[in-house]
């Protein structure tokens, strides 16, 4: 799997379950529902059901502290999300709009960070999208 729809599952997972916690449960629940509905329609309802009750388990788990549970959530949700991209990468643009738009304060998903070293005659390109190389 490419690392940064890897990257993208796991921030997203993440961020779901922080806002699943607070009044933006509903857009979120409501926009990861309409992923899925796009690729999976008969997974869509399931999926809202199981949103709603993740949320229950946080709320729970929050008012007793029970940080086990919140990471639990935090990883199955991080796992469905990672194998939705999976198989439908043309979503991950979707995620990064959605997440942009309920959690307006999160920086953009995921962020590309590269280091490269080179010695002697060695050539290194990097890039964090296209690139073209041409040699004149």
């Amino acid at each position: 799997m490419d690392a940064e729809i890897a990257t993208l599952a796991s921030t997203a997972g993440t961020t779901l379950v922080t806002l699943l916690a607070t009044d933006a449960w509903q857009s979120i629940r409501d926009g990861m529902t309409g992923l899925w509905q796009r690729v999976r329609p008969d997974r869509a309802p399931a999926v809202s059901a199981e949103l709603e009750s993740s949320r229950e388990d946080l709320v729970r788990a929050r008012a007793t502290g029970d940080q086990e549970t919140e990471a639990e959530v935090r990883a199955e949700w991080q796992g469905r999300i990672r194998r939705l991209l999976a198989a439908h990468p043309e979503l991950a643009e979707d995620l990064r709009t959605l997440l942009a738009d309920v959690s307006p304060g999160a920086p953009a998903v995921p962020q590309v960070t590269q280091h490269a070293t080179a010695s002697g005659r060695s050539r290194v390109y990097q890039a964090g999208r296209d690139l073209h190389l041409g040699q004149s």
